[in-house]
């Protein structure tokens, strides 16, 4: 069961469910993917190792949002990141926003994300600095998720953090010991002033009634190669793989998930209508990322990293073993001798083979 087909099969009526609440963003990937690997311009040729039969293919749309593209970003993400991983021990900060401003993230996702991410990091590396066990500069991968596991509207950030910092000065890296970083209470709080002082800078409206507390979460979850790989699921394939959806009957789709608190598999069914709806509310604007890097591990940081992986090894550290990721390379079979193919190049396809 795919998602595509769900959505080229219910389309108009989807359409007409949420005209006036589809966005600019939406359209544009509705329409990559119902384009994808069947409407498009350009093909990829082929020709067989074995016989002289050829064949072009159309591309696929490479949307982020397009649950069939995309594997080889998110493993080239995944393999870079890896590189930046420090023989120490990871925390996770999460920064979760409440739902009564779910609506500012529905509405206005173009202010409200950035917002989130540039506060967010703001108060990482302000309690770093103040924090007697670190007092220097830090480094930490963001990653926006927007849903829940039932992909109901939920966002909040995702921050690796090495647990130690880099004092300048001393040209010295300094451990943090034990499995406590910073107290999330307290981050909660700093993260709930400051974030609503943005909001009213950048002229967002806010809801007459706020709670008091807010949420946010610090954990030690060990060495950063199992965090990295979990924060890649979603990064560029969509909120919902295909092999999670398992059915549409009577006009109903069901899907699996995990559920958060007891780890078992549970199946949310809802009217397709509803379904594509609750898959599409999470594209996001064109041009917002959804993961940033900061201080020791931003991209022009390279040589820093170099000097504290360096200073790691010579006090003994035992640098992690990076499993290979594979790429999925393309590879096809000849359909008159079953024969290997060969990627010849791009080429325009011609105008009548395109519908």
């Amino acid at each position: 069961m795919k998602f595509i087909d769900i959505l080229r099969d219910h389309l108009d009526v989807f359409n007409q469910a949420y005209d006036g609440q589809i966005t600019t963003s939406m359209r544009q990937a509705i329409n990559a993917m119902l384009s994808c690997r069947t409407h498009t311009q350009r093909a990829s040729l082929w020709t067989c190792q074995g016989c002289t039969h050829t064949a072009d293919f159309p591309l696929s749309c490479g949307h982020r949002s397009c649950p069939q593209c995309q594997y080889n970003t998110t493993a080239d993400w995944l393999a870079k990141q890896q590189t930046k991983l420090l023989p120490v021990d990871y925390f996770m900060v999460t920064f979760t926003l409440p739902y009564e401003l779910h609506v500012a993230a529905k509405y206005q996702p173009e202010s409200l994300y950035p917002a989130m991410f540039s506060v967010a990091a703001s108060v990482l590396k302000d309690f770093a600095l103040n924090s007697p066990k670190l007092s220097g500069d830090i480094g930490f991968t963001g990653v926006l998720h927007t849903h829940s596991r039932r992909r109901d509207l939920h966002p909040h950030i995702h921050f690796i953090i090495p647990a130690g910092s880099f004092n300048k000065t001393q040209q010295h890296w300094k451990k943090n010991k034990g499995k406590y970083l910073f107290n999330a209470f307290n981050l909660a709080k700093v993260w709930r002033a400051r974030l609503l002082e943005q909001l009213v800078k950048l002229n967002l409206k806010l809801p007459t009634s706020l709670p008091k507390k807010w949420v946010v979460d610090c954990q030690h979850v060990g060495k950063g190669l199992p965090a990295l790989q979990y924060l890649s699921r979603y990064l560029y394939r969509g909120v919902l793989p295909d092999k999670n959806i398992k059915r549409l009957v009577d006009d109903n789709v069901s899907f699996e998930y995990e559920d958060s608190q007891t780890k078992s598999t549970k199946v949310r069914t809802l009217p397709t209508i509803e379904f594509l709806w609750l898959i599409l509310q999470h594209v996001l604007p064109k041009g917002l990322r959804r993961v940033r890097d900061y201080g020791l591990l931003r991209g022009n940081a390279k040589k820093l990293r170099l000097q504290i992986q360096l200073m790691l090894a010579v006090a003994g550290a035992v640098f992690p073993i990076i499993p290979e990721i594979k790429r999925r390379l393309a590879t096809r079979r000849c359909p008159c001798c079953q024969q290997p193919m060969r990627f010849m190049g791009i080429v325009k396809r011609p105008t009548n083979l395109i519908p």
